[in-house]
């Protein structure tokens, strides 16, 4: 079936996702953003250098794949504007003016090298993957199955939503004190002050609330596998009820449901076996964190069969509460082992990007939540003038 030029839409989507994608790069490119200094080279003496005298195929690898995805977002965004040849010339050389920014500001960091051949192999990575999509985006965008299924599942306006839900697995990744008790990062904020800043913080507070207690009267309410199995099915289910959000009622909700949760933790064992040091793929199934699992799972099930607003506000609820009890319980000094295995500084500072996921993404969902309530709370008071 051939498409008019006035049946092709660009994707919203694809251009949400190329530039978090981008931001991405832009990320690991330059953390952990300290140590600027000058050695006296220009920005672009690096282009002229000679090849480095050690490689490796594993460097020339990483950096060719993650450009690809950078390509093949890049011919998406361009849709229809630029279409076939043109639109891999332009994820060619967007992807190699990316490149070659991060590789010339990397010259002021003392943490980082920059390269002619990272340049030569990320500017490879965005050529193949725009060469690989490009076939594919018409059928992805306006003809074929998959576009069908695309319109047939998910509502028109759910981009940032499914973006958002889409993060979900990756923010999983990095260790954290209970599984997926993602968002600590008031508890690790806290924890850097010293005892005179936080003595002078608790002073602001009612001396009869007594404050500084509160995480041990917390601790005791509940056995910490209870703790766990807790935490963890609050967040599951938040994430769960997010992600049904922009699906349709004739999708196939379930089967879609379970899919989302097992990329989740196939995310979560991949990252946990190339980390660990130790190898172990499943040191985070604890008889908590698997009853925590089970419970969030059957709890996003059955939240299926409530209307879009109910599970929008339970899932606020129960991100809320992970939240709170995440922030609030000491951490289990087993924890400290745990987080001792992890290969901190491997694959191109994989752990801070990691871990700025997991801290943002349950405070990015919260405010995707009320901005939503307040569209809807708007709406209802126009309907009814």
């Amino acid at each position: 079936m051939s498409v008019k030029s006035w049946q092709r839409r660009p994707s919203a989507f694809a251009r949400q996702a190329l530039a978090l994608y981008g931001a991405l790069i832009v990320y690991g490119s330059l953390y952990p953003f300290t140590g600027w200094r000058s050695l006296g080279l220009g920005p672009l003496d690096f282009l002229f250098d000679p090849l480095p005298q050690y490689l490796t195929a594993f460097d020339v690898v990483t950096n060719v794949l993650g450009y690809m995805p950078f390509g093949a977002l890049v011919v998406l965004a361009v849709y229809p504007r630029c279409r076939g040849s043109l639109a891999v010339g332009v994820a060619f050389v967007l992807g190699a003016l990316l490149s070659g920014t991060m590789e010339a500001i990397q010259t002021y960091l003392p943490t980082r090298v920059a390269s002619n051949l990272d340049l030569a192999a990320n500017a490879l990575g965005a050529l193949l993957g725009a060469a690989l999509m490009a076939p594919a985006t018409g059928p992805l965008l306006d003809r074929g199955v998959l576009r069908r299924m695309r319109f047939l599942w998910f509502h028109r306006d759910a981009a940032a939503l499914l973006g958002l839900a889409l993060l979900w697995p990756f923010a999983t990744m990095y260790p954290a004190p209970r599984l997926f008790g993602v968002g600590d990062w008031p508890r690790e904020l806290w924890l850097r002050f010293d005892s005179t800043m936080q003595d002078a913080l608790l002073a602001w507070t009612p001396e009869r609330w007594q404050v500084s207690a509160w995480p041990e009267r917390v601790a005791a309410w509940l056995p910490d596998d209870a703790w766990e199995a807790l935490i963890t099915a609050l967040s599951l289910f938040a994430a769960c009820a997010l992600a049904s959000l922009p699906v349709r009622d004739r999708a196939p909700r379930v089967r879609l449901l379970l899919t989302f949760v097992a990329v989740t933790l196939f995310v979560k064992v991949g990252a946990t076996f190339l980390q660990s040091q130790t190898g172990l793929a499943f040191d985070w199934a604890t008889p908590g964190a698997l009853t925590g699992l089970l419970c969030g799972v059957l709890a996003g099930l059955l939240a299926l069969s409530l209307p879009p607003a109910g599970r929008a506000t339970l899932a606020a609820v129960a991100l809320v509460l992970m939240l709170v009890f995440g922030n609030l319980l000491p951490v289990n000094p087993y924890f400290d082992i745990v987080l001792a295995d992890w290969r901190q500084g491997r694959y191109l500072h994989f752990n801070g990007l990691a871990r700025w996921l997991a801290w943002m993404w349950p405070y990015a969902a919260l405010v995707w939540l009320a901005f939503s309530a307040e569209r809807a709370w708007f709406s209802r008071g126009r309907a009814s003038g």
